[in-house]
């Protein structure tokens, strides 16, 4: 009597898996861009139909004058957080470059950019002793930071800074100005340098490997040989620096500068890097997504304005959307 196998029974023959149907939120998790360029195309057609003169050169050179300062600070925040870390004194880093780099304006261009950039070099230097040497808590240490350097440029502006707190004409022009009929602004050029050399030095370098590595497993990492306080030491640095530019360019857009230019951009800076995709935990982002969502912030920022939102509104929005957007990411990462 003979018998008939099934596919089922036969040991030579296994049933086809139906394929996996991915999640809303994985797809958001693999394609994060696609996202983000519809949510910007989104909110400058919105913005279009709430103001239509919005819808020009001008109107959109002054939402990406808004995106730089917080770009380039994100710059920062970005490549802290791929380690875990994060700065809250980048603020206030940039308004003491911009407020030294006013102060030395008088003795010529390259000396006041020099200066500016110096206060962005030792303050984070200094961040990074104290987060990469001495083990001191990210937050703790950037917030101590930033109230150090109010209270020394608050002391100081009486005294040894006391003069000249108006940029020179360079740092305006390159701050402010425009060029090609006055519609593409210097600042923007300067910003998509920076952005050039910074995705190059996350993506093509092994240090920028280095910022992923310790962030995703900081005792592999230092197993591996990666000598964590040293990369500490560096990324710190490097962001005091890229708090001091934008500083430098905030200053030379308003012409003049005060011990407040800078302090409502603190916020945004880390917004722009979560809306991005950067993870908080470290290890997860991009800067190509930080730049976008620095412009989106950007376009949130002309459209409020055209609503009439005052600064209070402004800053509890771009809460919401930490804390929103941090909250949807991990969910996201704890479903795949």
């Amino acid at each position: 009597m003979s018998t008939t196998m099934t596919p089922a029974d036969s040991p030579d023959i296994q049933p086809v898996p139906e394929p996996e149907r991915k999640s809303m939120g994985r797809r958001i998790a693999e394609h994060p861009h696609f996202v983000l360029i519809a949510v910007l195309i989104a909110l400058i057609l919105l913005t279009g139909l709430i103001e239509p003169n919005y819808l020009t050169f001008r109107g959109l050179r002054n939402s990406a004058l808004f995106a730089v300062p917080i770009g380039i600070l994100a710059a920062g925040q970005t490549i802290l957080m791929l380690t875990g870390g994060i700065d809250l004194s980048a603020a206030m880093i940039a308004t003491g470059a911009a407020y030294v780099a006013a102060n030395q304006s008088p003795e010529g261009t390259a000396i006041a950019i020099g200066a500016g950039l110096l206060v962005g070099l030792l303050a984070g230097a200094a961040n990074g002793v104290g987060v990469g040497v001495f083990r001191v808590n990210p937050l703790i240490m950037t917030l101590a930071m930033s109230a150090i350097l109010l209270g020394l440029f608050t002391s100081w502006a009486q005294t040894i800074f006391s003069g000249s707190t108006r940029m020179g004409d360079f740092i305006r022009t390159l701050g402010g100005g425009s060029f090609f009929d006055k519609r593409i602004p210097w600042a923007v050029v300067v910003w998509a340098f920076l952005a050039v050399f910074v995705i190059y030095f996350l993506r093509r370098t092994g240090f920028g490997r280095n910022l992923y590595a310790l962030g995703d497993n900081a005792i592999a990492s230092r197993l591996s040989g990666i000598r964590s306080w040293q990369v500490l030491l560096a990324v710190y640095t490097i962001a005091g620096v890229f708090a001091a530019i934008a500083g430098i360019l905030m200053g030379g857009r308003v012409g003049a500068v005060d011990l407040q230019l800078m302090g409502s951009f603190l916020l945004p800076s880390v917004a722009a890097a979560v809306i991005g995709g950067t993870s908080i935990f470290g290890g997860v982002g991009t800067y190509s997504g930080t730049i976008l969502g620095a412009l989106i912030l950007g376009v949130l920022q002309s459209m409020l304005t055209f609503l009439g939102a005052g600064q209070a509104v402004q800053q509890m929005l771009y809460g919401a959307i930490v804390i929103g957007l941090s909250w949807m990411y991990t969910r996201i990462a704890s479903s795949q």
